[in-house]
């Protein structure tokens, strides 16, 4: 299996659409045989599928991404593991061990009942949860 994670300073990306690197990761039986860290800096954001498919990724994880990125990610068959953040080194031992996507490694606001932010309205919380009243 071969996981790409967006890498900015030791640390995931915040935001995938805008994000220069990434670290290629081949995984087999629980262990990492194979690691790369390439750019997948492009004009487009979409030329970021095509770089990651290049490169033979099946998982995605990364920060925030763009609803309309991820759901052409997920249309070409790439698994997605979106609004993680942490170091690196942390969310390959998750992932490796089964545990993402996890709270402790989830985007401020975002790691709540493994749901990711959307618009909220007035009446709701930060998660999109209407508030009781």
């Amino acid at each position: 299996m071969t996981i790409g994670i967006t890498v900015w300073q030791g640390r995931i990306s915040p935001v995938f659409d805008v994000c220069r690197e990434a670290l290629i990761l081949g995984i087999e039986d629980g262990c990492v045989v194979s690691r790369t860290q390439a750019s997948i800096d492009t004009p487009n954001a979409l030329f970021k599928i095509a770089r990651l498919r290049e490169l033979g990724v099946s998982t995605l994880i990364c920060g925030a991404i763009s609803e309309p990125l991820r759901q052409e990610l997920t249309g070409q068959g790439l698994q997605v593991i979106a609004f993680v953040a942490g170091k690196i080194e942390e969310v390959t031992r998750a992932f490796i061990a089964g545990r993402l996507p996890t709270p402790s490694l989830s985007m401020p606001g975002c790691g709540r009942w493994g749901r990711h932010c959307r618009r909220a309205r007035p009446d709701s919380n930060r998660c999109g949860m209407r508030r009781m009243r």
